[in-house]
């Protein structure tokens, strides 16, 4: 029952039906026993401004932030964490009872969590990582990298002019390539991860020399509708190992539930198999 103490956060998109948040944070509030609720808001991009600051004074929470909003969320916040400074977008909104609005981005925090669970063993800092696309989900992953010890990063995307900043800004464990350089990207690395929205909803994917990577790197796409895209399905047919986006929504969604509810969800809920079901799987 929603009653005015209900405690309420959501996500905002567009497109955001595809989210599959509402189902692990309510099913984390429903174990918890919290009273609070957590649903999706669909906003174009003209109102995401005036939707943000009518939040304002905490009657809501806060709101994750995903596609296309993330980097204009940060510029409407008044306190920014270093990870979002880093990432220069952030997934997270608070909105505190001063009327402020706090930025973070938990992305990279699940990125690692993915790994850790789903790659165990895998080091960073064992042997180069490349990263497809420079938005703000590359940025956030070769940041989060950096953090965790990674000492070669390289960026590859179409327009190479994009990736450079990301490695002018994130220093020169960082280099550039553009998407024609690939192959040569891929040589060598512990992993690969897609953080394009190429093969969202079953599109066709991206086109990259997969082959090119050694046998052992893991490899991982940020996408999580299909759960198997067509970039992962390449992989293991190449016999590549691989971590999903569900694993990284999962892990950045942890972080997040905190900063809404004001505790980490609560032990035993498979929020994965919730998830996978709404999937269909």
């Amino acid at each position: 029952m929603i009653t005015g103490a209900t405690r309420l956060a959501g996500v905002v998109g567009q497109p955001i039906s595809h989210s599959m948040s509402p189902i692990l944070h309510n099913a984390w509030l429903a174990a918890a026993g919290i009273d609070g609720v957590y649903v999706p808001f669909a906003v174009t991009p003209e109102a995401f401004a005036a939707f943000v600051n009518g939040l304002r004074g905490g009657s809501v929470a806060g709101l994750n932030v995903t596609v296309p909003f993330k980097t204009q969320a940060l510029a409407l916040a008044d306190t920014i964490t270093d990870r979002a400074r880093l990432a220069q977008a952030a997934n997270v909104l608070v909105f505190q009872e001063d009327g402020g609005i706090l930025a973070d981005n938990t992305d990279g925090l699940g990125l690692l969590a993915a790994f850790a669970q789903q790659a165990p063993g895998f080091d960073p800092a064992a042997a180069p990582l490349a990263i497809l696309g420079a938005g703000g989900a590359a940025r956030g992953a070769a940041a989060a990298f950096l953090s965790a010890g990674a000492t070669d990063i390289r960026v590859i995307n179409r327009t190479l002019a994009r990736a450079q900043e990301i490695a002018a800004d994130l220093g020169p464990a960082v280099r550039a390539y553009g998407l024609d350089q690939a192959a040569q990207a891929f040589e060598g690395v512990g992993a690969l991860i897609n953080a394009t929205s190429a093969g969202l909803s079953g599109s066709a994917g991206l086109d990259a020399p997969l082959a090119a990577t050694p046998s052992t790197a893991v490899v991982m796409d940020m996408v999580y509708k299909p759960l198997i895209t067509p970039f992962l399905a390449q992989a293991r047919a190449l016999g590549r190992p691989t971590v999903d986006g569900l694993a990284m929504l999962i892990g950045q969604a942890v972080p997040s539930f905190a900063a809404f509810y004001g505790q980490t969800p609560p032990p035993g809920v498979d929020v994965r198999t919730l998830a996978k079901q709404a999937l269909g799987l």
